[in-house]
């Protein structure tokens, strides 16, 4: 049964997690699915613009399954169910698309580190943001503790994770971590997505590059694939191909 599921109308991609009786907390499968719907959003031009949602208003995501992880070795547990969730929410953040992340519910352990991972935030006003693992005894995975410490402050990150506090709509958008606090999530998620589509592409997919580079997000990969952008539109790269093919010394202009 499919429980993440992906949606394109008209250049605007919507990811929905699907598995309310849970609170779209994530199984093995859910992030098998998520991650084949980023590699397929990757290739698609048309798509301009990523929404990650959810079903149900109680939970945007409540984070891990304990069913999908509790009785895992820990060599699994690290080697599998950690990195693998950490390799699919690097996947989500350094997609070359903006993606918003429409909380219309609360967004716990894995599911904040979910919407961590997106570019903006829109979260509902009764919504609150919680780094819950200590209560069952582990810690934040999927980079809970790193691009999460990078997007807060360092005090409000160890109030979720050191002392299991929630924190509030309110408060995550005083802190900038979210960009709008909206009774209707979705909806405002949607008009932000409409906006993206009136700007140019490869101008707002070279911005996300520069801006993680500049924060560290992959940061080797993001200068690479600028650099590797940059010369792949030169003359010299035209020669290059061109006298390979034709098995001979290259003429480079410069240009």
């Amino acid at each position: 049964m499919r429980t993440v599921h992906l949606e394109i109308i008209e250049g605007i991609a919507e990811i929905h997690l699907d598995n309310p009786a849970k609170l779209n907390a994530f199984t093995v499968e859910m992030l098998g699915q998520l991650s084949g719907h980023l590699d397929r959003l990757e290739r698609l031009a048309d798509v301009r613009c990523v929404i990650v949602t959810a079903e149900g208003e109680r939970a945007f995501c409540a984070g891990a399954d304990i069913n999908a992880w509790g009785d895992l070795t820990p060599a699994e547990f690290a080697r599998h169910w950690v990195r693998d969730g950490h390799r699919i929410f690097d996947r989500l953040a350094r997609l070359s698309k903006p993606v918003i992340a429409a909380m219309a519910g609360h967004a716990f352990g894995g599911g904040l580190e979910l919407a961590a991972a997106c570019d903006i935030r829109v979260m509902a006003p009764s919504a609150t943001i919680a780094l819950p693992e200590a209560h069952v005894g582990i810690v934040p995975g999927w980079s809970g503790t790193q691009r999460l410490a990078r997007l807060l402050p360092e005090p409000i990150v160890k109030e979720m994770a050191l002392f299991g506090r929630r924190i509030s709509a309110e408060r995550a958008h005083a802190f900038g971590f979210v960009a709008e606090v909206s009774a209707t999530p979705e909806e405002t998620a949607r008009s932000i997505a409409q906006a993206v589509l009136g700007l140019s592409p490869r101008a707002v997919e070279v911005s996300k590059f520069m801006i993680h580079a500049g924060r560290g997000e992959d940061r080797d990969a993001m200068i690479e694939a600028l650099g590797s952008s940059a010369i792949a539109a030169s003359a010299d790269r035209d020669e290059g191909v061109a006298a390979f093919r034709a098995k001979r010394k290259p003429a480079f202009s410069g240009e």
